[in-house]
């Protein structure tokens, strides 16, 4: 059967042409090489008082002035991001994909708390780091943080443009 002159198929994208586009993209300097991963090993540490604002109690004043779950993960990703923030690629920042962490000991408000974050494995742009969070010489949280490696101005653009 013959088409009408004025009717067209519907574009389609040769395969071709998507790898063109693709490794044009990937020729740019948006995936680390391996000379610009981090080191397996780097650490970094953070030390905070807890504050009010970081507990439960915070949240609903039923529940106890205790460091809340997600604060004392918060400090986990950062001790992570900083931990390779000096050997990123210029413009590179770090951002969290995944957690598996336990909190395992309550601690008041007023208590000092450092957290910890030592890169264990790179794979790509995906780290993982061994975190763990202690209250003087008690153990208060340990886990594993997952980051990724992103360029900064990209990672901003993008979030522009979904709000």
């Amino acid at each position: 059967m013959k088409r009408p002159a004025n009717s067209r198929k519907s574009p389609r994208k040769s395969k071709s042409r998507e790898k063109v586009g693709r490794s044009a993209k990937s020729a740019d300097s948006s995936r680390p090489t391996q000379k610009q991963r981090p080191r397996i090993g780097l650490e970094a540490a953070i030390e905070k008082i807890i504050p009010r604002e970081w507990t439960l109690a915070h949240y609903n004043p039923q529940l106890p002035p205790v460091l809340s779950t997600p604060a004392m993960i918060g400090m986990m990703e950062v001790a992570a991001a900083e931990a390779v923030q000096a050997e990123l690629p210029a413009g590179a920042i770090t951002v969290g994909t995944r957690i598996e962490v336990d909190h395992l000991k309550a601690v008041p408000e007023g208590t000092s708390v450092r957290a910890t974050a030592r890169l264990t494995e790179n794979k790509g742009r995906f780290m993982i780091f061994e975190v763990e969070a202690r209250a003087g010489e008690h153990l208060i949280g340990r886990g594993r943080v997952y980051r990724a490696i992103v360029h900064a101005k990209f990672h901003a653009q993008a979030h522009a443009r979904k709000s």
